[in-house]
């Protein structure tokens, strides 16, 4: 069963620009208000073009309505997603997280078989303090209810 609002991240182990600095998605959104966002793939069209770009585009109004964190998460290997990071400018905007060993995508249950590859379903969600506090799933090829726009006012009513 997906994860769902009111339910705690998974305490997985993640990775940031390289395989050999892990970071523990718990520590990510600890005593903090953020978005977690996950898309199938980086470099992939809608990702690059409209997802992360909405996310980067309102990054000021996120920090106003109290986010201390972004993160973006994929089943990209680490090398993969800093190159993402590179060619979307995040800089410090955006944190690009792997989930190479696909821990955290099975533990909540918001995966799909992407041609023997397992892919995140598009979503975004908040977290406060590694609580669900609102969640966006998407359907596969969908990219509605996750983008900026609608994470933004959730974020805001926290």
């Amino acid at each position: 069963m997906p994860i769902k609002v009111g339910d705690k991240l998974p305490d997985v182990t993640l990775y940031e620009g390289n395989p050999g600095n892990g970071v523990k998605l718990h520590s990510v959104f600890a005593g903090k208000k953020g978005v977690l966002l996950a898309v199938p793939g980086a470099f992939t069209p809608g990702c690059s073009k409209t997802h992360v770009p909405g996310y980067l585009e309102n990054f000021d109004k996120f920090k106003g309505a109290g986010a201390d964190v972004i993160a973006c998460i994929a089943t990209n290997d680490p090398f993969v997603m800093g190159a993402w990071a590179q060619a979307q400018n995040t800089g410090d905007k955006i944190r690009m997280l792997s989930d190479m060993n696909g821990e955290a995508v099975k533990q909540m249950d918001v995966g799909f078989d992407a041609m023997g590859c397992l892919r995140y379903r598009r979503f975004s969600m908040v977290i406060q303090d590694n609580v669900v506090k609102a969640l966006n799933l998407q359907d596969a090829g969908e990219m509605t209810c996750s983008l900026a726009d609608p994470t933004l006012e959730q974020v805001a009513k926290l």
